[in-house]
């Protein structure tokens, strides 16, 4: 199958080859986990390089790696919300911390799915105007202001452990702004869950147990539109190449980004954003890219 977009769904990305998707896994897999997008990363990389737009489906398929780095990284944490949560149902104990906890994640995920479905028709759509490069450049301006603001004003002092259905609800409305490309899904959680006043490491965590059903859906939803595009075996052996570069790429990311929090702060990450949005500002404004 060639680069199209048919039945709503953007299979350019096909056209690129193996060679390319494996690259752009690489880097899908290393910014989706990291606070500064890997949708503005999809697009910015290939245009530096001269590539096409490999388009929103492929950006969206591409989390269901980074969700197989999450729940390997956090897996006692999944392991006892899911373990707890059901124990919990069965003895009716509904007050149960980890039952609890498993309903405000699913609670703060409502948000992103009522945005996202009402915005899919432009989101996905091909050549998508909110994946121009001038969106792009302002949001990962806009996200360093908010993430040091963030950074500024947290206290570091809660853990995942105390939080409440207010906080999961605020966290999960931040989610929201990752349909933006350029704001990034792990920015505005982590931002929203620093100025809560969550300890670094524990808001990273929070915002990743909170992304894992959105990231999720988000995945196996444009799994099944490629489906429904009729993309065919190499279409779908391109895109599974993509997927394992990835996915070994994500391990690292998370497991950087944690090591940065635990030991320094999401500075490093405000002052990548920011000069980043200044330079794609500049390079569109010199003509160099469009």
């Amino acid at each position: 199958m060639t680069a199209a977009c048919s039945s709503g769904a953007d299979t350019s990305f096909v056209s690129l080859g193996y060679i390319k998707v494996a690259w752009l896994g690489v880097v899908q897999g290393i910014t989706e986990l990291l606070p500064i997008s890997s949708t503005a990363h999809m697009r910015i990389v290939p245009a530096l390089l001269g590539w096409h737009d490999p388009g929103t489906a492929f950006s969206a398929a591409m989390q269901l790696a980074a969700l197989v780095a999450v729940i390997s990284y956090f897996r006692q944490d999944v392991a006892r919300l899911a373990t707890g949560s059901v124990s919990a149902i069965m003895q009716r104990k509904f007050h149960d911390a980890e039952l609890r906890l498993s309903l405000w994640i699913g609670l703060g995920t409502l948000p992103i799915l009522f945005a996202g479905a009402a915005l899919s028709p432009v989101l996905n759509r091909c050549a998508s105007p909110l994946r121009s490069l001038t969106v792009i450049g302002w949001a990962c301006i806009g996200m360093a202001c908010v993430m040091a603001l963030a950074e500024i004003s947290a206290r570091h002092r809660r853990t995942v452990e105390n939080a409440s259905l207010r906080d999961a609800f605020l966290v999960g409305l931040a989610q929201v702004g990752a349909l933006i490309p350029g704001v990034s899904r792990s920015g505005s959680t982590l931002s929203a869950a620093l100025a809560l006043g969550f300890k670094r490491e524990e808001a990273a965590r929070f915002s990743f147990l909170l992304g894992i059903p959105a990231i999720a859906l988000a995945g196996l939803k444009e799994l099944w539109e490629l489906h429904r595009a009729g993309l065919d075996v190499h279409g779908w052996s391109v895109l599974a190449v993509g997927l394992l570069t990835a996915s070994i790429a994500a391990f690292a990311a998370i497991w950087a980004l944690m090591s940065v929090l635990e030991r320094f702060s999401a500075w490093p990450f405000v002052i990548y954003r920011g000069v980043l949005g200044i330079f794609l500002l500049v390079m569109i404004a010199r003509g160099s890219l469009g």
